[in-house]
């Protein structure tokens, strides 16, 4: 080993021969770090300066080993720190195996730790990654070519090309989460995957050539399967040789600017590009990319690129063990007032943001775990689904819950008998407060609108003479009056046929000679009175009175007289201010916790105060289509929908419920808003267990 000294002795094993030892940059409150690299694993553990000290004399007795740090250096270590660092050691196999070691080791295979047991399988079912490539080569021909890439020139032309795609995106946002929302079936999933693929081989790309740009071997590169879920990866281990924080940051970092600026990139095309294949192969990587980089490997919760980029910038390994046992031992302080020493000696600011951070990094992975293992159920078939589901609940939840529960378990002599007696006080509260009924709401979303409201047509294609102004109308005044030519002047030529046909039905009366035609010409004259009439029926259609009395209002100010209207366009809307609805559509599994009369609060969109009224009818059956556009999603409203022959179908269900208002709302217009109504009581603890109880029974059957 370069610059290690090694002594043999039997008291300690002694270290591999195979391993090196670097200095690395100092850590941020001063203390100088090294880094050992096991060569064969290529794993790289970082260590301080008392570690080092350690090393540098490892071989002798711990007693020894402390005297002469002691003497050579301001430091004062104890004999167990050092057999605490020998068992690091040895626990990741940076020591030459002792008979000892040796003969643990064979026990532990002959109680079944080999590939045999269930226990590698499933560890291996969790994790394995597979090695595809040694890149060494083509990576360094790739980066030798490349190098324009990385220079500021070529940076900043890419952030400004990316802030162009998307404010042009922006102009045209309908057209671009229109084609997002269709893209949603089964050849866009295929795309979506095609896309991911490009985009994570870039990434990975983009991780090994600056890695390789810093003088640092690439291993290799390959698939990892998480949880059978494959990704890529790309070994960049060495890069903790590097002694510059900022080295470390941009090979940390080079994949997510790399799908950023491919995501950029792709919007711009996107904006650029006509109606077709391209655009829609641009729009996927974009998407795809932006998600990707922004929501997933930006996260610091997991270990993905943002965690690392996160330790670099605090200089802070490991970050996600040491805020965890940090996090466990304020548990354990705070909750049950055990005795804990603090894991490390941090300033109490510090303490407390690394608790918050690993109680949100829990509350992520939590979130994250059940998700996966509810895929996983979804994904095989039922009793493998099952089963691999239990797998995930078990060994990703309940186990650290148990380890942790054990460790309360086994401390618990020290749990002092005010805190017992207050632990299991909160705990009972706590299970009493989700075991009583308690009156809950139903969210729901709806549309306020008049009882009674009138939108007025034409009757058909009309000439505007007259329309009454916006205001209060009251019932049988004119609203609208139209004239058709064509209709008038058939009702002239019908009317002048008829005095035509009574003249001279009259000359035939006083003339005996022409009782033959008489009865012709009564027949004609009946025809000519009916196309009268029909023409002044016609006539009076266009006539438009108020049903009702009420509120006329949405009139286009730009009408005038002698303008054209069709009949499919609305002229106005008359409602009546005195009585308003609510269409209203809530959940599937929330429908059967409501019932008529109950109370209702509508917080009508832009409005803060609510308005209140009563539930008076439920349907019976799921929505089979959505009544108002402007709740469904393709609108930019909150109910998910899919179109069929631009029917609009809200997916997941939901039921209509028809609410009355005590009061309008103070626009007197067709309102969008938010519902909380009044639901059944109902016992948190019971309603899980129904569910749960619910839930096995439906998947019990194979």
């Amino acid at each position: 080993m370069d610059g290690l000294v090694v002594q043999q002795a039997q008291a300690i094993p002694a270290l591999r021969e195979d391993l090196r030892l670097s200095e690395t940059r100092a850590g941020s409150d001063g203390e100088p770090t090294w880094v050992i690299q096991d060569t064969v694993l290529n794993r790289f553990y970082r260590i301080g300066w008392l570690e080092f000290e350690f090393l540098v004399r490892w071989g002798a007795p711990a007693a020894e080993i402390c005297e002469q740090i002691a003497a050579q250096t301001a430091l004062r270590p104890e004999p167990d720190q050092v057999e605490t660092f020998g068992h690091f050691l040895e626990q990741h196999q940076l020591l030459r195996p002792s008979p000892q070691a040796l003969a643990r080791m064979q026990q532990r295979d002959e109680a079944g730790q080999g590939w045999l047991t269930w226990r590698w399988w499933l560890h291996h079912y969790l994790f394995f990654r597979i090695p595809l490539l040694h890149p060494q080569q083509p990576l360094a021909w790739l980066a030798a070519r490349l190098g324009w890439l990385f220079s500021p020139a070529a940076g900043i032309t890419v952030v400004l090309l990316s802030l162009l795609g998307v404010v042009m995106v922006l102009h045209q946002w309908d057209t671009f989460a229109t084609a997002v929302v269709e893209s949603f079936s089964t050849e866009g999933l295929l795309s979506f995957a095609l896309a991911l693929l490009v985009a994570k081989t870039l990434h990975e790309l983009a991780h090994a050539l600056v890695a390789t740009r810093l003088g640092l071997r690439v291993a290799h590169m390959g698939v990892a399967f998480v949880v059978m879920w494959p990704m890529l990866y790309t070994d960049t281990g060495e890069s903790w040789r590097l002694r510059n924080a900022r080295q470390r940051l941009a090979i940390a970092s080079a994949g997510i600017l790399c799908e950023l600026a491919l995501a950029g990139l792709a919007t711009l095309g996107w904006a650029l590009c006509e109606p077709g294949a391209l655009r829609n192969a641009l729009l996927y990587l974009a998407t795809t990319s932006w998600i990707l980089s922004l929501a997933l490997n930006a996260s610091p919760f997991m270990r993905f690129d943002g965690y690392f980029i996160l330790s670099d910038l605090l200089d802070f390994p490991n970050l996600h063990e040491r805020a965890s046992a940090m996090a466990r031992a304020a548990i354990r302080r705070t909750l049950l007032g055990l005795p804990e020493a603090w894991p490390e000696p941090f300033a109490p600011q510090q303490r407390r943001l690394l608790v918050a951070f690993a109680l949100i990094t829990w509350l992520y992975r939590l979130t994250l775990f059940l998700g996966i293992a509810v895929t996983v159920y979804l994904f095989f078939f039922k009793l493998l689904g099952i089963f691999l589901f239990g797998v995930e609940i078990t060994w990703f939840i309940m186990m650290p819950i148990w380890r942790e529960l054990k460790y309360w378990w086994a401390h618990r002599a020290s749990v002092q008998t005010g805190r017992r007696w207050l632990f299991w006080g909160l705990l009972g509260v706590l299970l009493l407060l989700l075991a009583l009924p308690w009156r809950t709401q139903v969210h729901g979303f709806g549309v306020a609108r008049s009882e009674n409201q009138l939108r007025v047509f034409a009757p058909f294609a009309a000439r505007l003479q007259s329309i009454h102004p916006i205001g209060q109308v009251q019932a049988k005044d004119t609203l609208i009056t139209l004239d058709e030519p064509d209709i008038a002047s058939r009702m002239r030529s019908s009317e002048a046929g008829l005095r035509g046909y009574q003249a001279r039905l009259a000359g035939l009366i006083a003339d005996a000679a022409g009782l033959d035609q008489q009865a012709v010409t009564r027949q004609r004259l009946s025809v000519q009175v009916e196309e009268a009439q029909a023409a002044r029926s016609e006539i009076a259609r266009l006539k438009l009175q108020a049903p009702f009395a009420g509120q006329w209002q949405d009139v286009n100010p730009g009408w005038h007289s002698g303008q054209w209207l069709n009949a499919r366009e609305p002229i106005g809307i008359l409602i009546d201010p005195a009585h308003w609805q609510i269409d209203a559509y809530v959940r599937q599994e929330d429908v059967q916790r409501l019932a008529t009369g109950r109370h209702v609060r509508f917080y009508p969109n832009g409005q803060p105060d609510p308005l209140s009224g009563r539930v008076i009818a439920i349907a019976s059956t799921r929505a089979k289509q959505l009544a108002h556009p402007m709740l469904a999603s393709r609108f930019n409203g909150p109910i998910v929908v899919t179109a069929e022959r631009d029917v609009l179908i809200p997916n997941p269900a939901v039921f209509h419920v028809l609410i009355q208002l005590d009061t309008a709302p103070p626009a007197l217009r067709e309102t969008r808003g938010q519902l909380q109504i009044d639901g059944d009581r109902r016992s948190l603890l019971g309603e899980a267990g129904t569910y749960l109880l619910a839930a096995l029974l439906r998947e019990s059957g194979f």
